[in-house]
């Protein structure tokens, strides 16, 4: 199966079963940022007042670079991030210091952020920017392993298959809403334990469903 049917059939599931967050409505790298910063080991659904309240307060990252930590910290506190509270400050200092308060188009460079992992690099990209990149969280290439059956085990998030797979169907015209259609169809399909297969539009081409590619 080509990767870009692959990738139609995932949105059109998204276009009627997907999710609706404030963070998808927007842009803007710094939003994005902040968004993926708090998504980290939280469920989306909790991440929602507490994004809302911070954009509020910190509009963009000159605001944020001259805010005060423990500020940061009470809003943060509520998703159990103080301890990350400092992220948010150095990011921003960093982007308004070293890159005259512009994001970045380049992986390379949006590495150098403080805080700015592989994934919330390619987020960035394939969201503000439409670029393609490999972006892989440990859903997605759970998905891949699962859709190809791999069979890898353990962490395998960045291992050569999965990165390069990955590659392959982030590089179309717009991958940021595929990144958006993929973290749903993760979470509420082909979920980590009992996937919901019966539901899956890609249930009949799955190689660990035993249909055929």
């Amino acid at each position: 199966m080509k990767a870009i049917d692959l990738t139609d059939k995932i949105i059109s599931w998204y276009r009627k079963y997907g999710r609706d967050f404030p963070w998808r409505h927007t842009k803007d790298p710094y939003k994005i940022m902040i968004a993926e910063f708090m998504l980290h080991r939280t469920k989306a659904e909790q991440v929602v007042p507490v994004y809302l309240e911070f954009i509020e307060k910190y509009p963009d990252v000159y605001s944020l670079a001259e805010a005060e930590q423990k500020d940061v910290r009470k809003v943060t506190e509520h998703l159990g991030l103080h301890w990350r509270s400092k992220h948010f400050i150095e990011s921003a200092i960093y982007i308004v210091e070293k890159l005259n308060g512009q994001f970045p188009d380049n992986y390379d460079e949006l590495r150098k952020i403080p805080g700015v992992g592989e994934y919330i690099a390619g987020a960035i990209l394939t969201i503000c920017f439409k670029k393609p990149a490999p972006v892989v969280d440990c859903n997605i290439a759970r998905f891949i392993n699962r859709f190809w059956n791999l069979g890898l085990r353990g962490e395998i998030r960045r291992k050569k298959q999965i990165v390069k797979i990955a590659g392959e169907l982030f590089s179309i015209n717009n991958p940021g809403k595929f990144l958006f259609s993929l973290v749903d169809f993760t979470s509420l399909i082909c979920k980590p334990v009992k996937p919901e297969c019966s539901q899956c539009p890609l249930k009949t081409l799955c190689r660990t469903n035993n249909g055929t590619l």
